[in-house]
């Protein structure tokens, strides 16, 4: 049987110009009625980890702590007015890589998107760009509700660790097939790839970009973590 090729995005930075986890956390904590003080808190909370040199994965478990509690269902709707508000205010989506993937969709690829975010904030874009796959960071639920922890955050290894089971499940040729990426956590899914193409002006990246050959494009539209224009609460 003929292996299928596929093409593997990340998301935050690289489809899309924002972060998603950020920009969806303002826009929830808005919604349930919490002062904008309260997501700057969250927000700088999360920077210090950073900062302090804590690990990526550490800080992606910090963030959902946050969602101990929160109804699951709730929390889906809420990502949908969150994705509509965020097409209305625009700039949301990165055009030339999302040109890139209609045009590996119309070439048969498989559209995977691999992220750090989570299934509820990325449902709804995946759902528009109609992507055959999301692979993501999945916090644990019980009785409906978010527990505040995730095992496994979907960040650097974990991402290729997860690429390559799919691999066999789904029967993929690696070699033929393509990554997109922006950040030092996404290089080990980019070298499982034999194409591989770098998004953004990351100095790390670019570097490694030069070492392996690896195609390079600006970042049309940078991304801006302030706050969001409609950080009031969302219409009904």
């Amino acid at each position: 049987m003929r292996r299928r090729t596929a093409a593997f995005f990340d998301v935050d930075g690289t489809v899309i110009n924002v972060t998603s986890m950020f920009r969806f956390l303002e826009f929830r904590l808005a919604a349930e009625g919490h002062p904008p003080s309260a997501y700057r808190y969250e927000r700088q909370r999360l920077k210090a980890m950073t900062a302090a040199g804590v690990p990526r994965a550490e800080t992606n478990r910090a963030y959902f702590a946050s969602y101990a509690g929160a109804d699951v269902r709730a929390i889906a709707a809420l990502a949908e007015e969150w994705f509509r508000a965020e097409l209305d205010r625009g700039d949301f989506f990165n055009e030339q890589v999302v040109e890139t993937l209609r045009a590996h969709q119309r070439a048969g690829d498989l559209i995977v998107l691999v992220s750090g975010s989570f299934r509820g904030c990325l449902a709804p874009i995946a759902r528009y760009l109609d992507a055959d796959i999301v692979v993501c960071s999945d916090p644990a639920t019980a009785h409906g509700r978010y527990t505040g922890r995730v095992e496994r955050p979907m960040i650097g290894e974990a991402k290729a660790e997860a690429v390559r089971t799919l691999t066999t499940t789904a029967r993929l040729d690696l070699t033929a097939s393509t990554s997109y990426g922006d950040h030092s956590s996404d290089l080990p899914l980019l070298r499982l790839t034999g194409r591989a193409v770098v998004v953004g002006e990351d100095p790390e990246m670019r570097e490694q970009a030069r070492r392996y050959g690896w195609t390079v494009w600006p970042r049309l539209h940078p991304a801006q973590d302030s706050q969001l224009a409609h950080s009031r609460r969302p219409r009904s």
